[in-house]
């Protein structure tokens, strides 16, 4: 009976495809892997409802312990701040602009300022590197001409339009966060412009959280609204404009040039 095994020149059978299929089903498993970790976590935290503690009335009621522990705790509280922030951010959960009024009415204006840029800049960041991994590559090469068009233009610019996004409100944090790794965005660019982009809004919700305790000596009542005035809109709306001047001035060049 012959035996129709394959063979290599030393008489060992060949497991050339058996290694390969391993290989790129190990590589496969290690690019979503952190992925479906993500998603686990975020559906865990919803069904917990973890989001349901990140509001006003949390800080009004634990305010006195919350303001001792600062004190009594100050580095420590800034790095638990910080990894609640950031951890907040990675998993999708509302209540940011939240956190963001409690940064300043814990740390003040300097210290709160500067714990959210750092916290918000590494959630985001984050979410952009599993999403740009395990999703991105994917996408862009299953991309039709539009969206390979779109990639083109939008990395031309990318600074520019990353900036536009974050400086208007308007467009949900886990969204802009998203958008960049499907468009082949670099990290440095994502960082800078993330980092850069939140700082008029951060400093805006920071100086109301700074005066939210006079609020509470007062009995009134906190809400977004009271923050983001027409005045404050359109002064986020014309830093985003600005930020669109260099794309203008490409483009105008372009045209001349033609």
């Amino acid at each position: 009976m012959t035996d129709h095994t394959s063979t290599d020149p030393m008489g060992a059978p060949d497991q050339m495809p058996q290694a390969a299929n391993a290989g790129r089903k190990a590589s496969i498993a290690k690019r979503f892997l952190p992925l479906a970790v993500l998603l686990g976590a975020i559906g865990t935290a919803f069904a917990l409802g973890l989001h349901e503690h990140l509001s006003i009335d949390t800080l009004r009621e634990h305010r006195a312990v919350l303001n001792a522990f600062v004190a009594d705790n100050a580095l420590l509280a800034g790095l638990a701040f910080i990894a609640v922030y950031a951890l907040s951010t990675a998993l999708s959960l509302p209540g940011g602009v939240i956190l963001t009024v409690a940064g300043g009415f814990l740390f003040g204006v300097t210290f709160g300022v500067a714990y959210v840029l750092v916290a918000a800049t590494l959630g985001a960041t984050a979410v952009f590197l599993i999403a740009r991994s395990a999703l991105g590559s994917a996408l862009r090469d299953r991309a039709g001409p539009f969206l390979q068009r779109m990639e083109e233009g939008f990395r031309e610019n990318a600074l520019s339009y990353l900036l536009v996004l974050r400086l208007i409100p308007l467009f949900p944090f886990f969204i802009v966060n998203l958008v960049p790794a499907f468009l082949g965005v670099s990290l440095r660019t994502y960082v800078f412009a993330t980092f850069v982009g939140i700082i008029p809004g951060t400093v805006v919700f920071i100086l109301a959280g700074a005066g939210l305790g006079s609020v509470f000596d007062q009995g009134g009542d906190f809400t977004v609204g009271s923050v983001l005035t027409p005045e404050i809109i359109a002064g986020l709306v014309g830093l985003s404009l600005l930020s669109l001047l260099p794309v203008a001035y490409k483009r105008f060049k372009a045209k001349r040039a033609a």
